[in-house]
């Protein structure tokens, strides 16, 4: 946290202290994030770069997409042009409270959340990940919207659960579960554990109480800040084009769509941003962003807990420009950057198999600054061009849907014919990764998993997969019934999901909702990763129930839940990755559009909806097997926070520094809203923090010492930015101890003082 020189000073006895600093140019910022890149490494970056060795950065240049942003065009950024005006287009009818707070669970030594990777396991912090909190009430009706952005990989039906219960315990009836709509950025590297759901803890060794209790505080504090912050609001929303910042991962399925889709995308991608821009009093406080791309852009390469493209944009907006400090309460502006329909959209541009490859071909660290940067430009250009909604009013429709038991009419499937779901299955196919943004896949040595298995390629192979998963424990693999497995074909039933004991390994009663904000912005949302086409088709039918405009209506996936992907059946036939993670059938798409056609039928006629059935609890059933944290040692002769390797007497600006402390595990207390490492200046006679976890400049390392399980090396890194002010420097770690007693003891490390010139 910082604030700019002379704004004050902070008592180094203090974590909670106040750090200050200028704040450079964006283009400065550039320069010092990628510094991580550059030569002279810590041995933490040369280790983590050796994962990328042999990975040839060739080609990228040609698969980047020509052109940039623009804020004219058809059929996106013509949108606000031909909306059907129900009152004055002069943005008011709203009250607004915007509210962050960081939700970063266990940094070290507990898996990862996005890639199901069981060797991604967390060595540190490269930079804490938040809850972005706004709250819209309609000073009509009074009726009361709840819209977080969270930048994890999956909002889990777990911690939706737990925030339901706060909001009703806090607020009792004023934000109802319906209107609460919580949308994750899929940011691949957050925390893992944090489901109630065997499916997505089975790679992380379990369920991760520890990380899961902080997500939650994290969700809930934003919301309260939010709430607190309620003021009259005036709405404006923008439009722009992004061309360069997504590829089409899937392109053999794309191509199997009918060219009335297909036209739709003439790039094979959707470029649509669309910005809603939140004043109080004339003054900007908050903004979303909607944009479809993956929050792939560290890949499966990283081992530290980080915002990917999308939270790297929120910070560049609210940190960079906005002067925003989120660890000493300065939280004027609040950026959040949303999906949409991101199913089938990759920010590695150059398109290789188990080489993602992105603007910078495979240095991932700047390849995520690129991206972030181009959501960052397109979303301003629409955010500065943004005018006053029209028909401020607030009306939302919500219910469950059992995906796994669905009857689909005729009118929503592809070949006109009744279909239905079935519970949910992992084909062959979904178990090959995502090749395109993955270094390694933990199924790459089979060499019959791969995209577009299908049967009847299956036979032997399958009893093979059967077999092995007897000796994960599962005894009785289940026999799966006929019509089942005709409602998957041609899917290769690999992890039967739905149907595995004690309860289904993954949601299979999940949310939908439509919320109408106004005449120009209407969302449907719901669990799932939805191809551009597929969501196309959503989109199509909800604006033609409701008689608005296509380019009006944002599909809005990762929300209120998470139950993987919806392919159009078309799409699903060519069995990729995507198809093969469309659990409940060939008809998937279908069973939503027939939901949300429902949904926006009961929206047309002022009717109410019904809750539909309500999900499985799974409180009883989530367990953990890593093994306890040991108690923390220290090596003969030494103490907590001394120096183990000290920095260099002085280094140059665009260097990077970093000091070895004796430490103790990071798990023993997790500093949400504190910070482990600190970069201090002296001033004046005083030792000053200009730099925390919070700055992207710090890195925070973890390891276990060679031949010791239970002894701790803590790293702090900070790369020096090239217009630092010269003078006298030291970093800092701060942690605690646990002793065999579990009696946990502070302790702070403080390294030599070196010069920077």
């Amino acid at each position: 946290m910082s604030v700019h020189p002379g704004h004050g000073l902070a008592n180094v006895s203090s974590d909670k202290q106040l750090c200050t600093k200028g704040i450079p140019s964006l283009p400065q910022r550039l320069d010092r994030i990628v510094l991580r890149e550059t030569e002279k490494r810590s041995t933490v970056e040369i280790n983590r770069r050796s994962l990328l060795k042999g990975m040839a950065a060739t080609g990228v240049a040609a698969a980047v997409a020509t052109g940039t942003t623009q804020s004219t065009g058809t059929p996106f950024a013509q949108a606000a042009k031909r909306h059907k005006i129900t009152g004055p287009a002069d943005g008011k009818g709203y009250s607004v409270g915007v509210g962050i707070s960081s939700m970063t669970g266990a940094v070290a030594e507990q898996g990862m959340m996005g890639y199901s990777e069981p060797e991604q396991v967390a060595r540190g912090l490269r930079s804490p990940y938040y809850a972005r909190a706004f709250i819209f009430v309609d000073n009509k009706t009074k009726e009361r919207l709840v819209y977080v952005n969270v930048d994890m990989a999956c909002f889990f039906e777990a911690l939706h659960q737990e925030v339901i219960k706060h909001c009703a315990k806090k607020y009792g009836k004023l934000y109802p579960e319906s209107h609460l709509c919580i949308t994750a950025t899929h940011n691949h590297n957050s925390c893992g554990g944090t489901s109630h759901n065997m499916a997505y803890n089975t790679a992380t060794s379990g369920f991760m109480e520890n990380s899961f209790k902080e997500e939650v505080a994290g969700i809930c504090e934003a919301i309260d800040k939010a709430h607190h912050a309620i003021r009259p609001a005036t709405l404006l929303l923008g439009h722009a084009e992004l061309h360069n910042a997504s590829a089409n991962r899937s392109t053999v399925a794309f191509e199997r769509n009918p060219d009335s889709d297909k036209s739709y995308f003439p790039e094979r991608i959707d470029p649509q941003v669309r910005v809603l821009r939140i004043q109080q009093a004339g003054e900007d406080v908050g903004a979303i962003t909607w944009f479809a791309t993956h929050g792939t852009s560290l890949t499966d390469a990283n081992f530290y807990i980080a915002p990917d493209n999308k939270g790297l944009a929120s910070y560049m907006w609210e940190h960079d420009e906005k002067g925003v400090r989120y660890l000493r309460g300065h939280h004027n502006f609040v950026a959040a950057f949303s999906q949409t329909n991101a199913g089938d959209m990759t920010p590695n541009l150059g398109i290789k198999q188990m080489k993602p490859t992105g603007p910078d071909g495979t240095n991932f660290v700047k390849n995520n600054v690129i991206i972030a940067k181009r959501q960052y430009d397109a979303c301003k250009k629409a955010f500065e061009s943004a005018t006053p909604i029209s028909g401020a009013r607030l009306d939302v429709r919500y219910m469950y849907v059992d995906m796994a038991h669905q009857v689909i009419d005729g009118k929503y499937t592809h070949d006109g014919k009744r279909w239905r779901t079935s519970p949910a299955i992992m084909g062959g196919s979904g178990a090959a990764c995502s090749m395109e943004d993955n270094v390694r896949c933990p199924t790459w040595d089979i060499p019959f998993i791969r995209e577009g298995w299908q049967f009847p390629d299956a036979g032997p192979k399958i009893k093979s997969i059967q077999d092995a998963m007897k000796k994960m424990g599962i005894k009785k693999v289940p026999e799966l019934p006929r019509e089942d497995m005709l409602n998957q074909y041609p899917k290769v039933p690999l992890l039967p999901l739905g149907y595995l004991p004690p309860t289904p390994w993954n949601p299979q009663i999940v949310p939908a909702q439509i919320i109408r904000l106004c005449d120009q912005l209407t969302m449907c949302t719901n669990s799932s990763e939805c191809t551009i086409v597929a969501a196309l088709r959503v989109r199509r039918q909800v604006a033609k129930t409701l008689g608005i405009h296509l380019e009006d209506v944002i599909y809005q996936g990762y929300t209120n839940s998470y139950n993987q992907y919806i392919t159009t059946p078309e799409e699903y036939m060519a069995s990729q990755y995507e198809a093969g993670e469309t659990q409940y059938g060939i008809e998937t798409l279908g069973a939503w559009i027939q939901a949300f056609d429902k949904l926006a039928q009961a929206m047309r006629d002022g009717k109410p909806v019904a809750h539909g059935p309500s999900p499985l609890k799974h409180e009883w059933f989530h367990p953990t097997w890593l093994a306890a944290v040991p108690p923390d040692t220290c090596p003969k002769g030494k103490k907590y926070g001394d120096v183990l390797v000290p920095p260099q007497r002085g280094y140059h600006k665009g260097q990077t520094a970093q000091v070895d402390f004796v430490g103790a595990h990071p798990n023993n207390r997790i500093r949400r809203n504190s910070t482990y490492t600190k970069v201090e200046q002296k001033k004046g006679g005083s030792w000053v923090c200009v730099y925390d976890d919070s700055d992207y400049e710090t890195m925070f390392h973890w390891e276990r010492p060679k031949d010791s399980k239970t002894e701790s090396i803590t790293r702090v890194i900070w790369n020096i930015p090239t217009w630092q002010e010269t003078g006298m420097y030291r970093l800092v770690q701060l942690g605690e101890s646990r002793d065999k007693n579990g009696k946990i003891t502070s302790y702070v490390g403080t390294s030599p003082a070196f010069r920077v010139s």
